[in-house]
């Protein structure tokens, strides 16, 4: 079944949550879990519908990653530090984004965890509340993903794709700009 991304993220996230969907958080991804198997609007998909990178020969990144990438840094970079490679305190999220399946990555964005034993303290505030994060959750993880990957270097993308007319709608509506 092909799924249309038009519909916000955090509709996606909250059903495919109630649905008990969401993967462990021990998942691992698919062995294919970036290459490009259909586009639509601006967004691009694997072969099991998970939303995924793309960069031209050029540089040029999709909308979603050079709008991870802001948004990542606007609200993910602190604890995680800068280009997803961790911190002292938090861990690397472009391995997680490789390494976790997809709906185990947004139950954790989304619910939050809390892993405190003898062996580590973790713990991951839930921002399923937070629409600057929910909003735009499908472009952190596809900005993680390409870093985690190492298609995408440090720093800014020089160059991106135009965002879609679906990609704007799905914003404005998530945003409530409608």
């Amino acid at each position: 079944m092909t799924r249309s991304r038009s519909a916000i993220p955090i509709t996606l996230a909250l059903s495919m949550l109630i649905a008990g969907v969401a993967g462990a958080e021990d998942a691992s991804a698919p062995q294919d879990n970036i290459a490009v198997a259909r586009e639509d609007n601006g967004r691009y998909y694997t072969a099991e519908d998970v939303p995924t990178f793309k960069i031209a020969g050029d540089g040029t990144v999709d909308w979603l990653t050079y709008s991870g990438f802001r948004r990542y840094h606007s609200e993910c970079h602190v604890c995680h530090g800068p280009e997803g490679e961790g911190s002292s305190y938090a861990p690397a999220l472009k391995n997680s984004a490789i390494n976790l399946d997809y709906y185990a990555f947004l139950d954790v964005v989304t619910n939050g965890r809390k892993k405190v034993n003898a062996a580590e303290n973790s713990v991951m505030p839930a921002f399923g509340e937070n629409a600057n994060v929910m909003c735009y959750l499908d472009d952190i993880y596809v900005y993680l993903k390409a870093r985690g990957s190492g298609s995408l270097p440090r720093g800014r993308p020089a160059k991106k794709e135009a965002k879609s007319d679906a990609i704007r709608d799905a914003e404005n509506s998530c945003l409530g700009n409608n």
